[in-house]
């Protein structure tokens, strides 16, 4: 990597890992977006209103630049996981448009700070951070919410991929697939 500004990379790393999370949605029903498959009920659309959830936590009250609208999930003493679902009152629209305005919010903090400005997270007992420590938390969890979205989109319809359906991933027809699965399951039973 040539480019030496942490800040234009770390930046550039969200942007490009929060698109491929809100991809996931991509051509799926109101059902499948919202269908828990996993028993603690991850979901597609709950991933992506508990991101853009903490973003405008992370990016707002940190630096005491609140976030224009009230978070329920947010508040002192809010349900456990609200922000991992979507309500019946709350459209696939609604859920896109608090992640676009989380996002619109946590760039302009990003932009406005350098990258040593000095935050405190509330929710970790008032630590006190800087941006660039936000910055690298903000990666860590959307990359690992995004991994969680890549495994719930493979079980709703088979998709995989990075971004899109079949980007970064080994091009093959489903035989192949069948036997390369196979021969995990037999490598995993030897040791079973």
């Amino acid at each position: 990597m040539t480019d030496l500004d942490a800040k234009a990379n770390l930046l550039r790393y969200l942007r490009e890992a929060r698109e491929a999370l809100l991809g996931k949605l991509d051509g799926l029903s109101e059902y499948d977006v919202r269908r828990p498959l996993v028993p603690t009920g991850t979901n597609l659309l709950g991933l992506v209103k508990h991101v853009a959830v903490v973003t405008a936590g992370y990016f707002g009250e940190v630096f005491d630049r609140p976030f224009p609208r009230p978070l329920l999930s947010l508040a002192e003493g809010a349900e456990p996981n609200v922000d991992m679902w979507a309500g019946t009152d709350e459209s696939r629209d609604d859920i896109i448009a608090l992640w676009r305005e989380a996002w619109a919010h946590a760039d302009a903090t990003i932009e406005a700070l350098p990258i040593d400005a000095p935050g405190s997270v509330r929710w970790w007992g008032d630590v006190p951070v800087t941006l660039h420590h936000i910055l690298v938390h903000m990666l860590a969890e959307l990359n690992r919410h995004a991994g969680h979205a890549d495994l719930v989109r493979e079980l709703i319809d088979g998709q995989v991929g990075w971004r899109s359906p079949g980007d970064n991933v080994h091009e093959a027809d489903e035989a192949w697939w069948a036997a390369y699965r196979d021969r995990l399951e037999a490598t995993a039973r030897s040791f079973a």
